[in-house]
């Protein structure tokens, strides 16, 4: 049974409460062009509009419990913008019991409706109640269920999704428990290019906590990652980043030397972006300091010019991370320790 009960349209009335929005990072959904826009976004902005916005909710929570197909693609459809484009409506869906019949749908044999019902909830996922709201409606798995069975639309935004609701730290160990790390690599493989961005960031927010590593190791990420660190793909900067974190334990020390990451790493150090040469820096020096190997590799590849300007020029952690590198090469050879 969900910790998250719904109110009932007949006999609650929805009230507005006072929810603290963080991190207005929704996307613009191509397909949401053509959609007709609800009411205009001055008048929603409107305190006196409140009640015009819970009149038109109680309608469309209708139609979603409703068991005709076009009424609940129509019904996710305008959620999916109302949910989009304006605070106070995402917290009146949320009051009015929208979200587990959002997760409901997530099952829907129509691919529309269940795309629709899934970006409404990435919308709705802005606010921290909202995040915990979703969880508590037991959204974890019909999600992996996107991901594994939607449309790319769909896959993608089922994948932000859970990037939201992984910025609660307690979400971590749930999400990383309930066996969505295969689908976010599978869709790293297959998905569109803002599908694979989405799988990329999930798995970063997963990445954080240790028990998860082991899982995105074992799910073969480590060679999508390095395939995906090509810089014509745009995604170096995210690719790094997990590796950075899997690096941390040494399964993924041995995936990264096994597909040839160690390479793209001391290239991402040389010619990546400044957060990318951070992050490189980091995977670098735990690969260094935990095998003489590994290290011996990283000087092959050329790392100590590219090292040498980071540690002069690069953000503050990266500079530390290449002077900790340059200072253990000199140790290593000092000692004659260095094979």
């Amino acid at each position: 049974m969900s910790a998250w009960t719904t109110p009932s349209i007949e006999n609650q009335v929805c009230k507005l409460s006072d929810v603290r929005m963080r991190g207005q990072f929704v996307r613009r959904q191509t397909s949401d062009r053509g959609f007709p826009r609800i009411t205009s976004s001055s008048s929603m902005d409107a305190q006196g509009d409140l009640s015009a916005i819970e009149n038109q909710v109680h309608k469309l929570i209708d139609d979603l419990r409703s068991d005709f197909i076009e009424g609940q693609r129509s019904a996710t459809s305008e959620i999916r913008l109302l949910a989009k484009h304006n605070m106070e409506s995402r917290i009146v869906l949320a009051n009015c019991g929208a979200i587990n019949l959002l997760v409901g749908l997530l099952h829907s044999p129509d691919a529309k409706i269940q795309e629709n019902a899934v970006t409404a909830l990435l919308n709705l996922s802005i606010s921290d109640n909202n995040r915990i709201a979703i969880v508590n409606a037991d959204a974890v798995d019909p999600l992996i269920h996107v991901l594994e069975t939607g449309n790319p639309e769909a896959k993608e935004n089922s994948a932000a999704t859970l990037s939201s609701l992984l910025v609660i730290k307690e979400n971590k160990v749930r999400v990383g428990r309930s066996g969505a790390v295969k689908p976010l690599v599978d869709l790293l493989v297959s998905g569109t290019p803002q599908g694979k961005k989405d799988a990329a960031i999930a798995l970063f927010y997963l990445s954080i906590l240790h028990e998860n590593k082991g899982r995105i190791v074992q799910a073969d990420a480590v060679k999508q990652l390095v395939k995906l660190m090509d810089p014509a793909l745009g995604m170096t900067d995210k690719a790094v980043a997990v590796l950075a974190n899997l690096a941390m334990i040494p399964e993924g020390r041995t995936a990264i030397w096994e597909t040839r990451g160690i390479r793209a790493l001391v290239e991402v150090v040389e010619l990546g972006s400044p957060r990318g040469k951070e992050n490189a820096a980091a995977a670098l020096l735990q690969l260094c300091t935990n095998s003489n190997r590994y290290c011996s590799l990283v000087l092959k590849e050329g790392a100590v010019p590219p090292l040498a300007t980071l540690s002069q020029s690069g953000t503050p952690r990266a500079r530390e991370k290449a002077q900790a590198l340059i200072s253990y090469f000199r140790s290593l050879r000092h000692g004659n320790s260095l094979s």
